[in-house]
């Protein structure tokens, strides 16, 4: 039991003892916690992944939490930027854009591994199942479908590896544009809106059109690769620097108990697709941080 006083009998001799004031809980400065994610879902596939989700946290954490809606990408970053959320999900090029708008005033807690224990996904190109197209370079002259300017595999990572290998995408394709999402990126290319689609494929068993297979979005090998990125690390959740240090511990406790005490909302989450959550640290995205710097360069240089 706690004590502000406490009496000591030593040898007779009676000592006091004055304890200081006990350690402040983080709860007292965040009543309440608020949450975004980046995604390539919709709206309404979205809020229904993550709504066992911030029931979990309520329960892990101890107060209400709140998932705050944006719009794109961006607007996550922006959102943790300016304090309207602490904790946010972030891809690797969107966890880099805000370490440097932040000015590193944000730390990522865990990233996903995939069954087998590998740590990563790729950026890959997609086309139709039937389209002509076998290769990167029959695509010359033709269109590009990218997701969103802050996705890692929809954008950044093909256009700097493309790069690498001699090919700039504003000139090589006749036409590029964003979509929106991973998921419109993918319907505009089975519509004909555009030639291929740059998205995110970890696995066989997990990418987006699989997933958008599995909702019955499209039919299952509605569309085949064609390009493939090297391995881009996971996936963060990432939180403010400057809360407290108990809170951040807290979250990233919560997020690696997440599969065995909720293995609903873990299911939910995941697809069931996954190998758990290990933590990570900024010097695993260190690699995208330069690769997103370099990028900017170059649209700005050109």
């Amino acid at each position: 039991m706690a004590h502000t006083l406490r009496s000591l009998v030593l040898g007779g001799t009676a000592v006091f003892l004055i304890a200081g004031p006990a350690a402040a809980d983080w709860r007292e400065q965040y009543p309440e916690l608020e949450m975004g994610v980046i995604t390539g879902e919709n709206e309404a596939d979205r809020l229904a992944r993550y709504a066992p989700v911030v029931a979990y946290f309520e329960e892990a954490l101890g107060v209400p939490v709140q998932i705050r809606n944006a719009t794109d990408y961006a607007g996550v970053i922006e959102a943790l930027n300016s304090e309207t959320i602490q904790i946010a999900r972030l891809g690797p090029a969107s966890y880099a854009q805000a370490w440097i708008v932040m000015n590193g005033e944000v730390t990522p807690l865990v990233g996903e591994v995939a069954p087998d224990g590998t740590f990563g996904y790729h950026s890959v190109i997609v086309v139709p199942s039937d389209s002509p197209f076998q290769s990167i370079e029959d695509l010359e002259g033709h269109s590009l479908a990218f997701a969103d300017p802050n996705s890692t595999s929809g954008f950044q990572a093909p256009s700097y590896f493309l790069r690498e290998d001699g090919i700039d995408a504003n000139e090589y394709f006749s036409e590029t544009g964003f979509s929106g999402s991973h998921e419109n990126s993918v319907i505009a290319v089975l519509d004909g809106t555009y030639d291929a689609a740059a998205t995110w494929w970890r696995d066989e068993t997990r990418s987006n059109f699989a997933r958008m297979a599995e909702k019955g979005m499209i039919e299952e090998d509605a569309v085949r690769v064609i390009w493939q990125s090297p391995k881009l690390p996971a996936s963060p959740w990432a939180v403010r620097t400057d809360l407290p240090e108990d809170l951040q511990a807290d979250i990233r406790q919560a997020l690696l108990n997440m599969e065995s005490e909720d293995p609903e909302a873990w299911e939910n989450l995941t697809d069931g697709e996954s190998g758990g959550y290990i933590e990570v640290e900024h010097e695993i995205y260190e690699p995208i941080v330069r690769m997103i710097q370099f990028n900017q360069r170059e649209r700005r240089d050109g």
